[in-house]
């Protein structure tokens, strides 16, 4: 049973006061596992394969990260929290998304884990050493639950501006004048992924790693058939986590749409922003604050074509929290900023995109005409 929170105000709801309007109906998906196998504390980093590292590492400067180590068949980035590294990007022949890292709590989740699923644990060569376990998602995604043994220490800050707000001026005699400099990334925050069997793609990573669901969306008209988006969280019991580490959602494509990166303020993603714009990258949608987390956001391309996101001020939730639920749409992703773009949504029509929608629906998973059709009206509206 969950606890409500209490203000000075009386007691809060758990979903109109909080974070979503609705809660789930009788007999809908819980957002959580029972008896889960471990569960991971948060996500490590990301692990790509681009041809050119040279590009990827002038890029991921502009971005706002640091390079925690080089080789030549390597780029290990990170922020500027201690812990882990948040990227990994190896040399290919190809730019191509290979999969998270989740961090476990403790190595013996790693051991446990791999027991649990009949494989060995490894090695890995991510700085300061570590070991692994590797998995696969039902979609086929490769995942893999680490522990580092020596977490990397924290580096200089990108301080936040002090502002006058009006009843609280804090600022005299001084002006403000943020630099125009690459926004410094903090850590990792999350991964969004796509997926053709949403249900049990969703049920692994609660079941598996013992992830719970902060929000649901479903489509208009369909949610007797279940939701076909969910945003996920770490359960940390009652230490406040982000809104999401990964979240998930229904569509004709496997993999990768984009990650988040924490920065420290509104005014270091503008700036950041201004900087990125000038070295000529392509901005995808921004710069809004979103419903669901809540966080200031600002999308933008690399060169490979993967989508990044700056934000800053996301919600964060204890495991008390139930998840809510609430109609997919395209305006329901912001509470302001400029309209959603059509490069965001992945609407952009194209052959590649046309074999990958028949492919789906040719397929055995959970998109059907239906489905398909509840998700183009759902971009839409």
């Amino acid at each position: 049973m969950s606890h409500i929170p209490v203000d000075k105000g009386g007691p809060l709801t758990p979903h109109r006061d909080l974070h979503s309007e609705q809660g789930a109906l009788r007999g809908e998906h819980p957002g959580r596992a029972r008896n889960p196998v471990i569960k991971v504390a948060d996500l490590a980093w990301l692990e790509f394969e681009k041809p050119d590292l040279d590009r990827a590492e002038v890029f991921a400067r502009d971005f706002g990260f640091t390079i925690a180590a080089r080789t030549r068949h390597e780029l290990w980035l990170r922020g500027t929290f201690a812990g882990s590294p948040c990227m990994v990007i190896r040399r290919g022949s190809a730019s191509r998304f290979l999969g998270p890292a989740f961090r476990a709590a403790e190595r013996a989740d790693v051991v446990r884990l791999a027991a649990a699923v009949g494989h060995t644990v490894r090695d890995i060569d991510v700085p300061g050493g570590g070991r692994s376990v590797a998995l696969f998602d039902p979609s086929g995604l490769p995942v893999r639950v680490v522990h580092c043994a020596e977490p990397l220490p924290a580096l200089p800050e990108q301080p936040p501006l002090t502002l006058n707000t009006g009843t609280e001026p804090r600022r005299t005699n001084a002006t403000q004048r943020p630099p125009r400099e690459p926004s410094r990334i903090q850590r990792l925050g999350h991964v969004v992924l796509e997926t053709r069997t949403f249900t049990r793609t969703l049920d692994w990573y609660l079941d598996t790693l013992g992830m719970i669901v902060s929000d649901f969306l479903f489509l208009d008209g369909q949610r007797e058939r279940g939701p076909t988006m969910a945003f996920i969280r770490c359960d940390q019991d009652s230490t406040p986590v982000d809104h999401h580490t990964v979240a998930l959602h229904l569509g004709p494509g496997t993999g990768y749409v984009h990650s988040a990166y924490q920065v420290t303020d509104l005014d270091s993603i503008a700036a950041g922003g201004e900087y990125l714009a000038e070295r000529g990258y392509q901005r995808s949608w921004g710069i809004g604050r979103h419903i669901q987390g809540s966080q200031l956001f600002d999308y933008w391309r690399d060169p490979d074509r993967f989508m990044l996101e700056h934000f800053a001020d996301g919600d964060l939730l204890s495991c008390d929290l139930e998840p809510g639920w609430a109609p997919m749409s395209a305006s329901g992703l912001a509470q302001w900023g400029p309209p959603v773009t059509r490069d965001f949504l992945g609407t952009n029509p194209s052959p590649a995109k046309l074999r990958e929608v028949m492919t789906a629906l040719r397929g055995d998973n959970e998109l059907d005409p239906a489905r398909l059709l509840g998700l183009m009206k759902a971009m839409s509206s």
